[in-house]
């Protein structure tokens, strides 16, 4: 269950991170760092066994 849930937060942070709309092309490095950092979370916990 937790598994799916991240892999769908996952899906909707990697859409929003694309910078589709002319409002948030001005948003730089912002959206896409955010996801790296919980990508790196996510990865660090599957790997100590957590998740």
């Amino acid at each position: 269950m937790l598994s799916t849930l991240l892999l769908v937060l996952v899906i909707l942070l990697l859409i929003g991170a694309f910078p589709a709309w002319p409002y948030s092309r001005s948003w730089g490095y912002a959206p896409s760092g955010t996801l790296g950092i919980v990508l790196v979370v996510v990865l660090v916990l599957v790997l100590m066994g957590t998740i």
